[in-house]
């Protein structure tokens, strides 16, 4: 349908944030320090962005667009509620990564270490069950102690995935149902789990199992164990 909707003129953007904190709907996010309407069916066309941009980089335009879908946002609404996301640490933010060819990595390296992150928050109690960044992605759920223990752990298994952690000693929690969920709702391509080789870590991976198998879908999936001392154990 064409109706009334947002344009962010990204040249104009200077990242400040005071767009998205604006949205009531959630339609805004920042990605790689600019504003972007991630959700057209969030945007209701009203506008409450426009005053907040200090520099005039949101304007009205015209054009196709989803209908508005109240519904959505409420349910949106309702699960950044029950899962934390209140806090402005877990507001949803997307990170845009170029996909470097192994064989420059390692230049890359030299030069110094580039984050593989994509998307924020990557706690598993934090993250929404649904959001963009999920579509067609490459699930990688990971214990915390990884990324410690392994040195390479960004280049060789967060490259181009979107990245889960969490501690299931920690946190306390079964992550089962909230995989579940990610899983079961989401486009997700693969699941790659990295666990420490210590017994707790056995939670998560227990977890992700049983989100694979109530998800009722059939997905690629991996398990690779980390040692104390930093190396995958065959």
């Amino acid at each position: 349908m064409k109706r009334k909707i947002i344009r962010i003129d990204e040249e104009k953007c200077i990242g400040c944030g005071a767009c998205a904190d604006a949205c009531h709907e959630g339609a805004i996010e920042m990605v790689n320090g600019k504003a972007k309407l991630m959700r057209e069916h969030f945007c209701d066309g009203l506008g409450d962005c426009l005053p907040a941009c200090p520099v005039d980089a949101i304007s009205f335009e015209e054009r196709e667009a989803p209908e508005y879908d109240e519904a959505a946002v409420r349910a949106a609404k309702h699960g950044a509620h029950a899962h934390g996301g209140g806090c402005p640490g877990s507001a949803m933010r997307q990170m845009e990564r170029a996909e470097t060819p192994r064989t420059e990595a390692a230049g890359a390296e030299a030069a110094g270490a580039v984050s593989q992150l994509r998307q924020w928050p990557c706690q598993i109690k934090l993250v929404p069950a649904s959001a963009p960044f999920f579509d067609g992605a490459k699930l990688l759920i990971a214990a915390d102690c990884t990324a410690y223990a392994y040195a390479r752990m960004h280049e060789e298994f967060m490259r181009g995935k979107v990245t889960l952690i969490g501690c299931p000693k920690l946190d306390g929690v079964d992550y089962a149902e909230k995989l579940t969920e990610i899983i079961r709702n989401n486009d997700i391509k693969s699941v790659t789990v990295v666990r420490m080789e210590v017994p707790c870590c056995g939670g998560l991976q227990r977890a992700a199992e049983t989100a694979l198998r109530e998800s009722g879908k059939f997905i690629p999936w991996q398990v690779v164990t980390v040692s104390v001392d930093g190396n995958i154990l065959e």
